[in-house]
Order: structure tokens, then sequence, then C-alpha cells
């Protein structure tokens, strides 16, 4: 690429009268810098060291770093990370890429039950490695979690199908039946209000013609139960009349407690969160310091269902553990 090219994307200012035109590739970490490359960082002694392994231009945003080397294009701009997603919005372009934005929740499905996923890359929220992925991959298929970089780099980033709806045929809050794609799966250990999700995957997987396999459908950490007895202690589902669901959301949250309501009305719930966090249509959840705190709370409460959010199961893991759930 053109060092006035680099310029021109990044709306940045050309501190040096630089004797070279064009740089071979591009890196935000110094331990990638070869021969001809541009640097991105505001690291000065990483700059430096950047300049001696070879590198011919440099963008940054710092102004009190000195340039030293006149010879090589120091590109000032407003925001260094801005600035690297303007060039990968280039290049995206250019190589007719899609990105596509998960939730972590239809990520997490999409990562237990897809079996071939070699032509798609998914991307890490740290917008670093997402630069450096996006830069050095041939794919023509990106999956990110983080909507805001994503649409930094192309703005037409696709979503899956806010419509799919699955079709369930009979469930409890912790085992559904339901079908998809002209199978039924019966009795999945998957809560009603995630179905939809193993849908919106399926969907994704037919347009781009990828393998799933829905015999994996298992419960996920955004919604975990684990079964136990008065001591806390973990046991058959069977044997239980108490049950903690640890999840990570409250949204799963405001959703079972709506179903056990309907489905259970003599079913006792509570809700552990960490302080001060507010759940909608409930204005008295037992806040908790610490997992030891958690455990008592749990200890001393009468409860059929308890709602966890925040943690997760290693909060019950210097309990006595059976051998299985099921």
């Amino acid at each position: 690429m053109k060092i006035e090219d680099l310029i021109n994307l990044t709306m940045g200012e050309l501190k040096s009268e630089p004797t070279i035109h064009s740089i071979n590739s591009a890196t935000v970490y110094l331990s990638k810098v070869e021969q001809g490359d541009l640097f991105i960082s505001d690291n000065k002694d990483d700059i430096y060291e950047a300049i001696d392994k070879g590198a011919y231009a440099i963008i940054y945003s710092d102004t009190s770093i000195e340039i030293t080397d006149r010879e090589v294009a120091w590109i000032l701009v407003e925001d260094i990370q801005k600035a690297s997603f303007k060039i990968l919005r280039f290049i995206a372009l250019s190589r007719e890429v899609v990105f596509y934005y998960f939730t972590d929740i239809e990520l997490t499905f999409f990562k237990m039950f897809v079996s071939y996923k070699k032509s798609i890359v998914i991307l890490s929220e740290e917008w670093r490695k997402m630069f450096e992925t996006v830069l050095n991959s041939n794919s023509k298929l990106f999956i990110g979690t983080d909507k805001e970089l994503l649409l930094s780099i192309k703005p037409d980033v696709q979503i899956l199908n806010p419509n799919a709806s699955c079709e369930i045929i009979s469930d409890t809050l912790f085992r559904t039946t339901f079908k998809v794609g002209g199978f039924l799966y019966q009795e999945k250990e998957i809560t009603p209000s995630h179905v939809d999700y193993v849908q919106k995957v399926f969907e994704f997987c037919q347009k781009h013609n990828l393998l799933y396999d829905f015999d994996k459908v298992r419960y996920t950490k955004h919604f975990l139960p684990v079964f136990i007895d008065s001591k806390l202690n973990k046991i058959h589902s069977s044997k239980s009349e108490k049950v903690v669901i640890f999840t990570d959301n409250l949204r799963d949250i405001v959703l079972a407690r709506e179903f056990v309501k309907y489905n259970g009305r003599w079913i006792k719930t509570v809700v552990l969160t960490p302080p001060k966090v507010k759940i909608e249509g409930f204005d008295k959840p037992i806040w908790y310091e610490s997992s030891s705190h958690a455990r008592e709370i749990l200890k001393n409460t009468h409860f059929n269902y308890a709602f966890v959010f925040g943690s997760d199961k290693s909060l019950l893991d210097s309990l006595k553990e059976e051998a299985s759930l099921f």
C-alpha cells in the first residue's frame, strides 16, 4: 500500500520526509514487524525498536513521541485504533468479505454443534487481535461478538435472523423437545428460551452450507442448572427438590421466572446477584459479596429454584459432588 493511501485512509498527517513510498504489510505487534512494514503503536520504545527492525512507516497518536528517523514515514492520527480499522475497512471492501455479529449465546451454540468451521473465522473482542486476524486471513466470512468494532470495519454487518423461531413440542424449564430442519430432538438439555438460538444457527448453517450436529445440544454457561440436596451437595435431578441455576445474563432470569410462575405457582424462587444489580420486574434480589457469602445465603434460604447471576458453578465446587447431574 502506498504511503499517500495510508494518509488518506486514516486522515493522518505526515510528520516526516520519507524516502520510501509504500509499505509491504502492517502490524500492531512489535514481534511481527519485518523489513518494509507499517507499525501501529503508541509505545515509544516499541516504535524505536520497530524502526531498528526495518519498519518503513509508523502510525501513532501520542504527540510526545520524538521522531528519530525522518526517512521513515511518521503518520500522526487522532486515534490508532480508529486509524487501524479504517485500513481494515478498505481491505475488507477490496476482498468482498462478509462480517456477522453474533450474541454471546448465539456464538456458544454455534461452537457447540457446528462440525466444520475452517471456512469461518471467529474474531477476538480485543481490537489488536481482531486487526491482525482480518488483515492476515484469506477467509471471506468472519464472526464477531463486538458489534461496535465490527461496524467500524464494515457498516453492513449482518446478524442472524431475528425472527427465527423453533417449533417446541414439549418443555420443562430444563428439558425441551423441539423440531428443526424437519427432525425431532427429544428431551434435550436446553431451556425453552434458548431453543430459538438453535433455529437461528441452523438457518445460518443452511445459508453457508455448514455441517452441524444438534445431538450435541446441551446446557451452556449462559443457563446452567445444578441440582442439589438440602446441604448443597450436587445430586441426581430425580432426587432433588432444589436447583441452583447459574446464568450470565438477566434476560434468562426474567424469562425463567415467568415460565416458573406460569407452570408452577407453588415453586419458591430466589435471585442472587452482586450488589446493586437491578432486574426488570423483580425488586428484591439478594445481593452477595463473594462466593462464600453466596453459599451461606443458599444454605440458609428456603427455595426450590435459586438463580445466581454473576458467578458460575465453581461457587459449589468446595462442596461434595456426586458422579453425575443426571
